[in-house]
Protein backbone atom coordinates (compact mmCIF):
# COMPACT_ATOMS: atom_id res chain seq x y z
CA UNK A 1 0.00 0.00 0.00
CA UNK A 2 0.89 3.39 -0.68
CA UNK A 3 1.82 5.80 1.74
CA UNK A 4 1.80 9.52 0.94
CA UNK A 5 2.90 12.66 3.07
CA UNK A 6 2.56 15.85 1.55
CA UNK A 7 4.28 19.52 2.46
CA UNK A 8 4.11 22.95 1.69
CA UNK A 9 1.22 25.15 0.99
CA UNK A 10 0.13 28.45 2.33
CA UNK A 11 -0.63 31.82 1.46
CA UNK A 12 0.77 34.05 -0.93
CA UNK A 13 0.16 36.97 -2.26
CA UNK A 14 -0.71 36.71 -6.27
CA UNK A 15 2.38 37.16 -8.73
CA UNK A 16 4.43 35.15 -5.91
CA UNK A 17 5.50 31.24 -5.45
CA UNK A 18 5.23 28.18 -3.52
CA UNK A 19 6.45 24.97 -3.72
CA UNK A 20 4.56 21.65 -3.00
CA UNK A 21 6.36 18.50 -2.14
CA UNK A 22 5.04 14.78 -1.87
CA UNK A 23 6.61 11.79 -0.64
CA UNK A 24 5.57 8.59 -1.65
CA UNK A 25 6.44 5.23 0.46
CA UNK A 26 5.66 1.62 -0.33
CA UNK A 27 6.31 1.99 -4.76
CA UNK A 28 9.48 0.10 -5.06
CA UNK A 29 10.40 0.16 -8.44
CA UNK A 30 7.04 -0.41 -10.33
CA UNK A 31 5.34 1.66 -12.98
CA UNK A 32 3.89 4.80 -11.74
CA UNK A 33 2.34 8.28 -12.05
CA UNK A 34 2.07 10.57 -9.22
CA UNK A 35 1.58 14.29 -9.14
CA UNK A 36 -1.01 16.92 -8.18
CA UNK A 37 -4.50 17.76 -8.46
CA UNK A 38 -6.38 20.60 -7.65
CA UNK A 39 -9.60 21.94 -6.46
CA UNK A 40 -11.18 25.29 -6.13
CA UNK A 41 -13.85 26.59 -4.02
CA UNK A 42 -17.40 25.15 -5.61
CA UNK A 43 -15.63 23.21 -8.53
CA UNK A 44 -14.68 19.66 -9.06
CA UNK A 45 -11.24 18.51 -8.83
CA UNK A 46 -8.86 18.89 -11.77
CA UNK A 47 -5.64 17.80 -13.24
CA UNK A 48 -2.53 20.53 -12.46
CA UNK A 49 0.57 18.27 -13.38
CA UNK A 50 1.64 14.56 -13.39
CA UNK A 51 5.21 13.00 -13.94
CA UNK A 52 5.42 9.37 -14.89
CA UNK A 53 8.20 7.42 -13.73
CA UNK A 54 10.07 7.52 -17.04
CA UNK A 55 9.75 11.15 -16.86
CA UNK A 56 7.11 12.17 -19.08
CA UNK A 57 4.85 15.33 -18.08
CA UNK A 58 1.40 16.12 -18.18
CA UNK A 59 0.10 19.65 -17.14
CA UNK A 60 -3.02 21.43 -17.09
CA UNK A 61 -3.50 24.10 -20.21
CA UNK A 62 -3.87 26.68 -17.55
CA UNK A 63 -0.83 26.25 -15.51
CA UNK A 64 1.64 25.69 -18.81
CA UNK A 65 5.07 28.19 -18.71
CA UNK A 66 4.22 28.55 -14.53
CA UNK A 67 4.27 25.39 -13.11
CA UNK A 68 6.87 23.08 -12.95
CA UNK A 69 6.73 19.28 -11.95
CA UNK A 70 10.09 17.05 -10.87
CA UNK A 71 10.41 14.54 -9.56
CA UNK A 72 13.38 12.23 -7.02
CA UNK A 73 14.18 9.31 -4.62
CA UNK A 74 15.34 5.75 -4.89
CA UNK A 75 13.30 2.29 -4.23
CA UNK A 76 12.00 2.74 -0.78
CA UNK A 77 10.65 6.21 -1.26
CA UNK A 78 9.55 8.71 -4.28
CA UNK A 79 9.00 12.55 -3.93
CA UNK A 80 7.24 14.96 -6.53
CA UNK A 81 7.69 18.10 -6.31
CA UNK A 82 5.52 21.38 -8.16
CA UNK A 83 7.33 24.74 -8.29
CA UNK A 84 4.75 27.06 -8.83
CA UNK A 85 5.34 30.69 -10.09
CA UNK A 86 3.24 33.77 -10.77
CA UNK A 87 0.62 32.70 -9.07
CA UNK A 88 -3.04 33.96 -9.31
CA UNK A 89 -6.21 34.39 -7.24
CA UNK A 90 -7.36 31.39 -9.76
CA UNK A 91 -4.78 29.22 -8.78
CA UNK A 92 -6.24 29.38 -5.21
CA UNK A 93 -7.25 25.68 -3.99
CA UNK A 94 -6.82 22.38 -2.06
CA UNK A 95 -3.57 20.30 -4.10
CA UNK A 96 -4.26 16.72 -3.66
CA UNK A 97 -0.91 14.87 -4.32
CA UNK A 98 -1.80 11.73 -6.52
CA UNK A 99 -0.44 8.41 -6.87
CA UNK A 100 -1.40 6.09 -10.15
CA UNK A 101 0.46 2.20 -9.59
CA UNK A 102 0.95 0.05 -12.23
CA UNK A 103 -0.62 0.54 -16.30
CA UNK A 104 -3.66 2.21 -16.10
CA UNK A 105 -3.42 2.38 -12.66
CA UNK A 106 -4.73 -0.90 -12.33
CA UNK A 107 -2.75 -1.96 -8.96
CA UNK A 108 -4.81 1.83 -7.64
CA UNK A 109 -4.68 5.03 -7.19
CA UNK A 110 -3.84 6.74 -3.65
CA UNK A 111 -4.99 10.32 -2.96
CA UNK A 112 -2.95 12.46 -0.33
CA UNK A 113 -5.14 14.46 2.24
CA UNK A 114 -4.90 17.40 0.26
CA UNK A 115 -3.15 21.10 1.15
CA UNK A 116 -4.80 24.56 1.08
CA UNK A 117 -2.81 27.21 -1.25
CA UNK A 118 -4.65 30.71 -1.27
CA UNK A 119 -3.31 33.18 -3.33
CA UNK A 120 -4.54 36.75 -2.36
CA UNK A 121 -4.70 39.73 -5.00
Amino acid sequence: QVHLVESGGGVVQAGGSLTLSCEAYGVGDRLHVMGWYRQAPGRQRDLAATISNSGDTKYADSVKGRFTISRSGDFAQKTVALRMNDLGPEDTGVYYCYFCLGYGCFEGVTWGPGTQVTVSS
